[in-house]
């Protein structure tokens, strides 16, 4: 299973999508153990001391493809959850330095929680899809997926150019531009997908 993540995606006003270039897209990976499933916990991590929150909406690919045309992209998505892209911000800065990967900052343990996946199905319209996120009970982050830079669409069919997509291949969409912040021991993240809240755990 490949865990892949889309930096940069969100815009904070619609009029910007008509300036910004879709040329090429930011890409990273996460190892399956970064998973955190079932609304267990999350372990806030020994080597930093900046942990970093991004909400994201995920999506799970149901079947095999390669260059996968725009149109028949989203036939491939066959469930989206709502996840959380921890970032270690120190060791991520000190990696930039280097110009190194990003795999110790952004795929640690515990770097990717998230919620149990509701069907494609449920979804009338990809391109609206409201999803946020509350901490402590106070509202962090709002996004639809209508201010996306790259669509779900666009962004499988692009990134089936360079790997093949297999089914459980997970997604991570990018993030509101908005909200992002400092998670600390003791916080309690609850997370909404159209509404409904479907993950919900705590930093420990």
């Amino acid at each position: 299973m490949k865990i892949l993540g889309i930096g940069k995606n969100y815009v904070a006003h619609k009029a910007e999508l008509a300036e910004i270039s879709k040329d090429f897209k930011l890409i990273f990976s996460k190892p399956e153990s970064s998973l955190v499933t079932g609304n267990k916990d999350v372990v806030y991590p020994s080597f930093t001391s900046k942990l970093i929150y991004e909400v994201e909406l995920v999506i799970k690919i149901g079947k095999e493809g390669k260059n996968i045309s725009f149109e028949e992209a989203p036939n491939y998505i066959s469930e989206i959850a709502i996840g959380i892209d921890y970032t270690a911000k120190d060791t991520l800065l000190k990696i930039m330095d280097h110009k190194w990967a990003w795999d110790l900052a952004k795929g640690f343990d515990g770097a990717a929680p998230i919620s149990p996946f509701l069907s494609a199905n449920k979804f009338e319209n990809f391109d609206d899809i409201n999803f946020s996120l509350t901490i402590n009970g106070a509202q962090k982050q709002i996004g639809n997926t209508s201010f996306m830079i790259n669509n779900f669409a666009e962004i499988i069919s692009f990134v089936s150019q360079y790997m093949t997509l297999e089914p459980g291949d997970l997604i991570f969409t990018g993030t509101p531009t908005e909200g992002i912040g400092e998670s600390i021991k003791g916080d309690h993240l609850q997370a909404y997908l159209e509404g409904q809240l479907l993950l919900d755990f705590k930093v420990v």
